[in-house]
């Protein structure tokens, strides 16, 4: 579950002797900033200067922390506030490029006519070419109507495109897929899902993004049922399959069956109401969730699971929690039954912090700073798409969730989003469940 973080750079000088960075880490996480990435830009004589990223609430709690470097005094100060994640994007962050040069006159009539009409005839006469053909096959539409845009909610789907287009990347850099932002000007189910089967030719999958609910549940479901290529919705399975990964980890390092378990969805939004289902899918047999909302409460119902009237009931009764409300601070440590798995998801302000969780008895816990969606979609499709797959199902989510459990070295939650051995597990699993599949 992400929310949006206010990210900036400080360029800070501090004198060369040991334990100024020391106290410059110390004033930031005082005042809750959360310390990035750190870049030595000089090292002189008497003084150094870096460059350090922050995470922190808001403007205001940015200048509270810059106010408390330069108030240790001792010749420490920050030289400038910089933001390079929006220098990241200026121009934006794809674009479309040729994978052929051309050279020459020969080059051109190869790529463009006359030659090509040679092909466009081999596609006419037995239009699967088009699979080999084309890059049809490596390419993804990234569809949204930009109202649940990460934590900023309904903000239209021009301003969500930098997410798209960071999906883009990562279906590139982690997959090798060809991702190509969709933004349509309506939210209405009908209209959805009618625009993009008028376009779905001209690629091999569909991701919605960032689609609220609960008209996402509707959209989804049409196009799976009416497309017949993979279609998926990452708030809701890629989320999913992450979580389960999440979970089995915690359960194969605590000891428990997850089978045997009673778990409870706290949230039953597009995330929670998907990850409840992925977990019956499973095997889980007694599934429970909580949600304000009467029509997420049905909807938790119609898939098999059991509604209880209040979080102090689910946290009495469940032995496994996965919250994803966004709603900081919800669990109290009082609720926190001996022996529980508590996954509080909603980043970057948990429903429960880890620490205090496991003081309070717990025997795992952890938040979602670690359940980054990007360790499924771009495998999952890489290997729908390698299988020539028509739809994403279930059993090639759990495929996907348990090579990410495969992956996750001793010790961790879930493998580093940069390893890329997980992406390539991942698409492989994906794409032998589809084969078999298929083959039946």
């Amino acid at each position: 579950m992400e929310q949006t973080q206010f990210m900036r750079n400080l360029i800070i000088e501090t004198p060369s002797v040991p334990g100024n960075l020391a106290k410059v880490a110390t004033a930031i996480g005082q005042w809750q900033g959360d310390i990035g990435d750190i870049q030595t830009i000089k090292v002189g004589t008497l003084s150094t200067l870096r460059d350090i990223s922050i995470q922190c609430k808001d403007e205001e709690n940015l200048n509270q922390i810059v106010d408390a470097i330069n108030a240790i005094g001792g010749g420490i100060h920050v030289h400038a506030v910089t933001d390079d994640v929006l220098q990241a994007h200026e121009g934006g962050k794809i674009r479309m490029k040729g994978r052929f040069e051309i050279r020459s006159l020969g080059d051109l009539r190869k790529v463009y006519t006359p030659g090509v009409a040679n092909v466009c005839e081999v596609i006419k006469n037995d239009p699967t070419q088009a699979f080999y053909f084309t890059g049809i096959s490596n390419s993804v539409a990234i569809v949204t109507d930009g109202t649940a845009i990460l934590g900023l909610g309904n903000i239209g789907p021009v301003a969500g495109m930098p997410v798209m287009e960071g999906k883009a990347v990562l279906f590139d850099q982690f997959a090798g897929i060809s991702g190509i932002p969709i933004l349509l000007d309506t939210s209405d189910p009908d209209e959805v899902v009618e625009t993009v089967k008028h376009i779905h030719q001209g690629f091999g999958g569909i991701l919605l993004e960032d689609i609220g609910s609960p008209h996402c549940f509707e959209i989804e479901e049409r196009l799976k049922a009416e497309l017949p290529i993979p279609v998926m919705h990452d708030d809701q399975h890629g989320t999913a399959v992450v979580t389960l990964a999440s979970v089995l980890s915690a359960c194969k390092q605590t000891g428990v069956e997850l089978s045997h378990s009673v778990v409870g969805q706290i949230g039953l939004g597009a995330a929670g109401l998907a990850i409840s289902r992925m977990l019956m899918e499973y095997g889980v047999q007694e599934m429970r969730g909580v949600d304000r909302d009467e029509a997420a409460r049905e909807r938790l119902r119609q898939f098999g699971g059991t509604v209880l009237d209040s979080l102090e009931e689910l946290m009495e009764t469940c032995d496994i929690i996965v919250a994803t409300t966004g709603v900081a601070g919800l669990i109290k440590p009082q609720m926190v039954r001996k022996g529980q798995i508590i996954l509080a998801l909603s980043n970057p302000n948990a429903e429960i912090k880890p620490e205090v969780a496991l003081d309070a008895g717990a025997a795992f816990a952890a938040d979602g700073r670690q359940v980054n969606n990007v360790l499924g979609f771009p495998g999952i499709f890489r290997g729908a798409l390698n299988a020539r797959a028509k739809e994403i199902t279930y059993p090639m989510l759990i495929a996907a969730a348990l090579a990410i459990v495969e992956t996750t070295k001793p010790g961790d939650l879930v493998p580093h989003p940069l390893d890329p051995t997980v992406h390539q597990n991942v698409a492989d699993a994906v794409e032998r469940v589809a084969n078999q599949t298929q083959s039946l």
